[in-house]
């Protein structure tokens, strides 16, 4: 038997894996359900090749691991088998707590709790499996362990997790100026008093890490025709919930029926192990197949959210610089009840505004700092000279209120001018 298994990457090629205790990880069935949920949720809506799962993720974080571990011993940053064994291990299960379409259950079937505190439960199932094997790996994930610069590998400014993201979401999405340089940007890491530095030959590389990762939210992840489609699903989910409340009878999987028919809470998933098996029975495969047996349902707007979404009949979305006004909403509610024959009420799950907005650069929360020659160090706010550093760093980089409605000039036709 050979010492590793060699699993093809598309965008880094062959990743290997060694046997052991990583090995065991990646073929764990809770990392295998990574590979029934897609990274970009309902973004296939507007990049057709955005096709690829977090499971593909995790092993390309992996992978960006692997390679900043050797490049910082090379560099004389002294690491133990076991932490490097540990915090691959961490980066591996970093985002196995992931719901199906991204953060959309967590705002719909279940409150007061985050993926990240859903990874670490099934961290914590995993290593009772592994009878105690992942102890150090959780004790880096949590930020517990004396070496803070391994923690920031996982979770930072410049972690293997958006490092792989950003270059991933650019390659399937066809979005080139995503495209980082993620190699280049590892072989210029370094660790200055437990913590990560920049050697300073990288601060182009890092320039255009800020600026492609701006670029890929405002293109990608924040896409107006995205945002629309996620609250066509946000919508129905919450109209599925007030049914079921109701005592109305819904198609559901045993998993979505659970989180569907019963208020689920943090409490739920710390006092009761049937929370967290039904969110880990939970894939992209139990909620499309309710959408598609919803499209028929008796209740008119269930059907006609999940006939929609199906068929790709979404909201309209507008992107303003003000929200719109209480009496606008109330006119737009008017049209849409007389246009599909629903109460006013109802009109709420037909019409709806988001605030958009993102943090690209914090320098007071992590910052990046970039090591010189002399040793001295200055954050990228200060080393660079053609960032909008302003831009970059101002807290909220830009809010935008999207209106989102089934108000289209054509209802069998999706009326979004990009696609």
């Amino acid at each position: 038997m050979t010492d590793a298994k060699i699993i093809n990457d598309p965008v880094f090629g062959f990743i290997k894996v060694p046997r052991g205790l990583l090995l065991d990880i990646v073929r764990h069935p809770l990392m295998q359900r990574l590979t029934r949920i897609k990274q970009l949720g309902l973004t296939q809506e507007v990049y057709p090749g955005a096709q690829h799962t977090r499971f593909q993720h995790s092993l390309g974080a992996f992978y960006l691991m692997s390679e900043a571990l050797v490049s910082l011993q090379q560099k004389g940053v002294f690491v133990f088998d076991s932490e490097a064994e540990a915090v691959q291990a961490a980066i591996l299960m970093h985002d196995i707590g992931h719901a199906p379409f991204s953060h959309v259950l967590e705002n719909t079937l279940i409150s007061g709790i985050t993926h990240e505190e859903i990874s670490l439960m099934m961290m914590d199932r995993i290593n009772q499996d592994m009878h105690g094997a992942l102890n150090l790996a959780i004790s880096i994930f949590k930020n517990e362990y004396p070496k803070s610069y391994l923690h920031q590998l996982i979770s930072s400014q410049l972690d293997m997790d958006r490092l792989d993201y950003l270059r991933r979401d650019s390659f399937f999405t066809g979005v080139t100026e995503g495209n980082i340089g993620s190699a280049r940007i590892i072989k210029m890491l370094n660790v200055v008093d437990d913590a990560l530095v920049v050697e300073s030959n990288g601060i182009y590389s890092i320039e255009n890490y800020l600026t492609s990762r701006r670029l890929m939210y405002w293109q990608v992840y924040l896409h107006k025709t995205t945002v629309g489609c996620e609250n066509v699903l946000i919508n129905a989910l919450h109209r599925a919930k007030h049914l079921a409340k109701k005592g109305v009878e819904l198609f559901a999987s045993p998993a979505l029926r659970y989180f569907l028919y019963n208020d689920i809470t943090v409490d739920a998933f710390h006092k009761d192990g049937k929370a967290l098996d039904n969110y880990i029975a939970l894939d992209d495969n139990d909620i499309w197949s309710a959408i598609k047996v919803w499209q028929q349902h008796d209740d008119k707007i269930l059907s006609l959210l999940s006939s929609n979404l199906i068929n790709r009949k979404i909201f309209k979305v507008e992107v303003r610089e003000k929200e719109p006004t209480e009496e606008e909403l109330k006119q737009l509610k008017q049209q849409i009840s007389e246009r599909y024959g629903v109460s006013i009420t109802d009109c709420d799950y037909l019409v709806g505004v988001n605030r958009v907005q993102k943090d690209m650069y914090n320098p007071f929360d992590d910052h990046i700092s970039i090591l010189y020659k002399d040793g001295t160090m200055k954050d990228i706010t200060e080393a660079s000279e053609i960032l909008n550093i302003e831009l970059l760093s101002k807290k909220n980089m830009q809010i935008l209120p999207l209106l989102s409605t089934f108000l289209n000039k054509n209802p069998y036709l999706c009326t979004n001018n990009n696609q």
